[in-house]
């Protein structure tokens, strides 16, 4: 069953479902929380000498891509980072979730960004119980760079009860 817009603002302002909400009005709506994106992305260096990844291999796959093909880049509030066409990074959301053992949430991209060819693909299902921040795989699919600006608006959370 979804969850009312009276529902997430008792949750977040009692049980601390979503810490911090910058603005409650402007973020809860029916069903859903948008969240913003953080300061932390996760790059993947161009000619590292990479031919391609094979996934079937967690353990090598893991320590090639943390040591040589991948670097994390923090980006200070206010500050831009540009995400070229056919570029990919991984970030997280500003805000911290702590779903209640009874609730699940989705994560879904807003649509604002998609008309901009950005895809914000993730493991969309968050499991009930769930607490830490999200995980953002975010795609340029678009034919120009996209500025993105942590604080910014970035995803939806969709509310269910179980």
């Amino acid at each position: 069953m979804a969850i009312g817009i009276e529902q997430l603002r008792e949750a977040i302002l009692t049980r601390h479902l979503i810490t911090p909400v910058l603005d409650l009005d402007r973020q809860v709506s029916e069903g859903s929380v948008d969240v913003r994106l953080g300061h932390q992305f996760l790059i993947f260096n161009r000619a590292t000498g990479l031919t391609a990844i094979n996934p079937r291999n967690r353990e090598t796959l893991t320590r090639e891509l943390q040591g040589h093909h991948q670097r994390l880049l923090q980006i200070s509030y206010g500050r831009e980072f540009y995400l070229h066409p056919g570029d990919f990074v991984i970030a997280r959301t500003f805000e911290y979730l702590n779903l209640p053992s009874n609730w699940l949430a989705y994560v879904v991209g807003r649509s604002s960004w998609g008309r901009l060819g950005i895809v914000i693909a993730t493991a969309t299902f968050v499991n009930p119980g769930f607490k830490g921040t999200i995980t953002l795989e975010i795609g340029n699919l678009g034919q120009v760079p996209v500025v993105l600006v942590p604080l910014m608006r970035i995803a939806q959370l969709v509310f269910h009860e179980i």
